[in-house]
């Protein structure tokens, strides 16, 4: 007891929380948050104590520190820097390193719940003990809650951790965009619904529930299968917490919208050889006719081509494109033998990293989520339209034929030359079924690939060309 007693003693003569030495002297010094450092003018509010001795130091600080507590709780405004105020007082009382000094930054703790009170509004009679209890303004009891759930750690903000979160992914921007949307959704949601824009505030999937279901309502003009992408988006970030226990679980874990069953006759589908022709005869630009005709020669998806570069043509006559999807590596893919004229065109006199498609640069903005195809997507959907390749349905975005039906044309014509089903999905990289070839295959050898490139061939553009 004696020994816990002197032990104690010496933590307090020792203590140098809220002072420093300055010339010989000690005196205190306060950090200033940053939310009020402009107001305040400092970013450490400090005071001399004239004393060498850092005990008597000790004995004069916590008046000052105090006072200095209470300019800054008085700097904040309530109403938005709550959560600056208790995240400091929370981040004082976990370093505390004596019981006095516990008690002492409670007793901060008290004086800025007075500040948030502000002066009575009236006085109430409890009718079991007959005293008389001070009645507040009800902004500023709840202020006072939210104060206190935030520095017992049950107040943290669904964006809290989001951006941390965010800095370890490994997606597309656009994939990163859906993250930025899905978590301002849920917290316009929760503004909408006066519900406390916490993580707590999701302890079961039923809040979760509630959010989901007013989803439509919220955006209207959204599908369902987009709507599912951002609860899927808000279930990864969950996950993630749930991993570092800021979270219980998983809340948005299995749920998703219905979606309506799409009509056979309403699915994206290849194009027809009549489009083919249409397409491959018509009036576009090099660029144009160069871009549609690997993407059908290919059966790849449009970014990866857009972002060839010449180094990724010249391999053994293979492609080399980028992953997309769920592909864990870059995927080779033969040149098919009409292509060899464009290939040989476009890497001439360049270099191995020149783009094999200049004509469609990166956006010039490094934050763009664009990918770098947005602007050759676009260029196609106005040369498609024009030559009067289009299958619109009512109440849709998107046509039944885009640029994606190239590659579902490739892939039909494979199949239609009797080419195998796991050699046609190794080729265009859709995963294969089944554990001997989805996972102890290490894939076909190179001539079967080519094999299966080579017997997809362009429609007859003969007749297309004499009829010009």
């Amino acid at each position: 007891m004696v020994r816990e007693g002197i032990s104690l003693a010496k933590r307090i003569t020792n203590n140098t929380q809220y002072l420093e030495l300055q010339r010989g002297k000690w005196r205190v010094t306060v950090s200033v948050p940053k939310a009020v450092q402009k107001k305040i003018g400092k970013t450490r509010l400090k005071q001399s104590l004239n004393t060498d001795s850092l005990s008597i130091a000790n004995q004069l600080k916590w008046p000052i520190v105090r006072e200095f507590q209470s300019i800054i709780a008085s700097a904040h405004k309530p109403e938005t820097d709550i959560r600056a105020i208790a995240e400091e007082l929370r981040r004082q009382r976990s370093k505390a390193a004596c019981d006095i000094d516990a008690l002492e930054i409670e007793a901060g703790i008290s004086q800025t719940i007075d500040i948030l009170l502000g002066q009575e509004i009236g006085t109430y009679t409890d009718p079991n003990t007959g005293e008389e209890e001070p009645v507040y303004a009800p902004e500023a009891v709840q202020r006072v809650q939210e104060f206190k759930a935030v520095l017992h750690g049950q107040a943290t903000p669904l964006s809290e951790y989001h951006d941390q979160y965010m800095s370890q992914l490994t997606v597309k921007p656009r994939t990163k965009a859906d993250d930025k949307r899905a978590i301002a959704l849920l917290e316009r949601w929760c503004s909408e619904q006066g519900i406390p824009p916490y993580l707590q505030s999701f302890p079961t999937r039923k809040a979760a529930v509630a959010f989901m279901d007013a989803l439509p309502a919220m955006e209207p003009t959204l599908s369902p299968t987009t709507l599912n992408k951002y609860v899927r988006r808000l279930s990864r970030y969950w996950q993630w917490l749930e991993k570092r226990d800021e979270v219980p679980l998983n809340v948005w874990a299995g749920q998703s919208l219905a979606v309506p069953e799409t009509p056979h006759d309403e699915v994206e589908r290849p194009f027809t050889d009549e489009e083919m022709v249409k397409l491959l005869s018509g009036n576009a630009t090099q660029e144009m006719h160069d871009l549609m005709r690997i993407a059908a020669l290919a059966g790849c998806r449009l970014d990866p081509i857009v972002c060839l570069r010449v180094r990724d043509c010249l391999d053994e006559g293979m492609f080399v494109f980028k992953p997309q999807k769920k592909e864990k590596a870059p995927r080779l893919c033969p040149i098919h033998p009409a292509l060899t004229e464009i290939i040989e065109r476009r890497t001439k006199g360049k270099e191995p990293d020149d783009p094999i498609f200049p004509e469609w640069p990166a956006p010039k903005n490094p934050k763009s989520t664009r990918e770098r195809s947005f602007k050759a997507s676009n260029h196609f959907t106005e040369y498609r339209r024009s030559v009067g390749v289009a299958d619109e349905i009512e109440g849709r975005r998107r046509s039944l034929v885009n640029f994606h039906s190239f590659r579902r044309w490739f892939i039909t014509k494979a199949e239609q030359a009797d080419q195998p089903e796991s050699l046609i999905a190794s080729v265009v990289g859709h995963k294969r079924q089944g554990m001997t070839l989805g996972v102890y295959s290490a894939g076909p050898a190179k001539e079967q690939a080519r094999r299966c490139v080579e017997a997809v061939q362009l429609p007859d553009l003969s007749k297309a060309n004499a009829d010009k």
